[in-house]
């Protein structure tokens, strides 16, 4: 991989990895383009990475918060104080508590999934059925009710619901945070509370994702060092800027306006492959 071609790949994984157009798919097509026909597995994770840090900055009051809810009760909890009814009555322990309960479904699929990843990073044509998938769940947005749901009205089942679409988004071609953000919509909360879950639900998701890959980064079986820093140094940049656009679409409903680019680029992959 050349150094333009590891700035380019990054460029992609920031623009789409929070505009809800998959960016593993890009990723997919454009190495696809790029000639790079044996899938570059930890260089993409590294540039997820780069857009991890770009939710960690741009949702570092919500982090803060949550952080200091968790140590609160685990304070509350090492005196002997009765901590039961918190994490209905405290709404920044109860996003934890979501987020957590969220990510094991999540966890389970993305395991279950890891030894035939190479196979569906390496498919064109699936990357254009998940496409179209991926434009279904936006245009089913555009009849979601508007809803004032706060997280006090996030029910576990939904949660859950959540972090099972999540893990399907290993797929390139469903996007995470298209997917996830429409599931909660459809589900009844309002467009604050599901952008808001959406991206910090993928903190963990990436987390582990980067573990897994850590082995074959450590193992020499990766690209260079320089290669997987400029990639990720553009993902971490141009995913902020990426970030702070959609939820600004996302809290004036306009997520579905995103459907007709999903299904274009879906059909051309499906005619390329």
């Amino acid at each position: 991989m050349e150094p333009f071609q590891a700035i380019a790949l990054g460029i992609v994984q920031g623009l789409t990895e929070f505009l809800p157009v998959s960016s593993s798919g890009h990723l997919v097509l454009l190495q696809h383009w790029f000639g790079l026909r044996e899938p570059e597995l930890a260089f993409d994770i590294s540039v997820h990475v780069g857009t991890l840090a770009a939710v960690v900055v741009f949702f570092r009051r919500d982090i803060g918060a949550i952080v200091a809810a968790l140590w609160g009760f685990l304070k509350r909890l090492a005196h002997g104080q009765a901590a039961g009814s918190a994490i209905t009555t405290d709404g920044d322990l109860r996003l934890a508590w979501l987020i957590a309960a969220a990510s094991v479904p999540t966890a389970a699929i993305g395991l279950g999934f890891h030894e035939i990843a190479d196979r569906l990073f390496g498919s064109v044509a699936l990357v254009g059925l998940a496409l179209m998938v991926t434009c279904l769940l936006l245009l089913a947005t555009r009849r979601a009710t508007v809803r004032r749901h706060t997280m006090a009205d996030f029910s576990l089942a939904a949660a859950l619901a959540i972090g099972v679409i999540q893990g399907l988004a290993i797929i390139p071609g469903i996007s995470r945070s298209g997917a996830t953000i429409a599931l909660g919509l459809i589900l009844g909360l309002s467009r604050d509370t599901a952008a808001r879950f959406s991206f910090l639900l993928s903190i963990p998701a990436i987390c582990g994702a980067a573990l897994i890959g850590a082995g074959e980064l450590a193992g020499g079986g990766g690209p260079p060092l320089a290669i997987v820093a400029l990639g990720t140094g553009a993902s971490a940049l141009v995913g902020y800027a990426a970030l702070w656009m959609l939820v600004y679409i996302v809290r004036r409903g306009r997520l579905h306006l995103f459907a007709p680019y999903c299904a274009l680029v879906g059909l051309l992959a499906l005619i390329w492959a």
